[in-house]
């Protein structure tokens, strides 16, 4: 017992060191965005004063409502199919047995160590020859896909009694029936934190939105990235957009957290 509290206190006192470093960022883009218009730049660690100026410029210059809305479809959408093409993948690869089955499942998941860049070009050739660039269409379609959602899916497939899907074949029922009647209704607590990580990553993706979308007014990451200029950058808007475009995803998150930490706990992922 003695020598698990040093151990314990080095280790509090680690997380603590890493939590400091972690919302170091986030409180001073709100301290920025509570900044008086002519000290956004100050770098005093408190305020001089509270203001809420940056934030009714921020909704001059940018549609907040409607970046929150279109972001929040594009990250639905890419969640939504995400979610479906893996549990469809999921399903066969832990649970049907085939010759290869092994090194088919290992080509699928070396995709995932495949850099963006190498893809990147190719998706913006395809997208421009069928129209969707500054289209959310453009931004949804090349992402359909998430082989580590699959592959946290996998881990509870193959957790799953076969015996259940022994008697479901044995009462005739067809894979596709199976999954959606027998699997899917147990599996609803790991599909539920998936689905918040993969909504919460397809809200914070930066490089391909801006990529494909042109439009200041289409998602969170043009509109933030429109208020950089030739004739100079208004921090004290910017830290205010950004900090008002946070709290929906923040929220959904400090709501849903606790599925988002089972679904690593019970994934096998460890």
């Amino acid at each position: 017992m003695t020598t698990d509290r040093p151990t314990r206190l080095l280790g509090h006192i680690g997380l603590g060191v890493i939590t400091v470093f972690s919302l170091a960022p986030i409180v001073w883009m709100y301290l920025t965005a509570l900044r008086p218009r002519d000290d956004a730049l100050d770098q005093s660690v408190l305020p001089t004063g509270l203001s809420l100026d940056n934030l009714r410029a921020a909704a001059q210059l940018l549609p907040l409502g409607g970046l929150i809305g279109n972001t929040a479809f594009m990250a639905l959408g890419v969640a939504v199919c995400q979610l479906f093409t893996a549990l469809l993948a999921a399903y066969a690869f832990g649970c049907w047995r085939f010759r290869g089955d092994r090194l088919l499942f290992l080509v699928f998941v070396a995709t995932w160590l495949v850099p963006f860049q190498v893809t990147m070009l190719p998706n913006y050739v395809l997208l421009s020859n069928l129209g969707w660039l500054n289209t959310l269409t453009g931004v949804i379609v090349p992402q359909v896909t998430a082989p580590f959602a699959v592959l946290l899916l996998r881990q509870h497939m193959r957790s799953f009694p076969r015996e259940l899907l022994d008697a479901a074949r044995m009462d005739g029922r067809s894979h596709w029936n199976t999954l959606w009647t027998v699997v899917v209704p147990s599996l609803r607590g790991p599909l539920a934190a998936l689905a918040i990580l993969l909504f919460v990553t397809a809200w914070n993706e930066y490089f391909w939105p801006l990529l494909v979308l042109t439009d200041p007014a289409s998602v969170v990451q043009i509109g933030l990235r429109s208020l950089i200029t030739e004739v100079g950058t208004d921090y004290g808007a910017m830290m205010a957009a950004a900090g008002a475009l946070c709290l929906p995803i923040l929220g959904v998150y400090l709501l849903l957290q606790r599925h988002v930490v089972n679904a690593f706990v019970r994934s096998g992922l460890r």
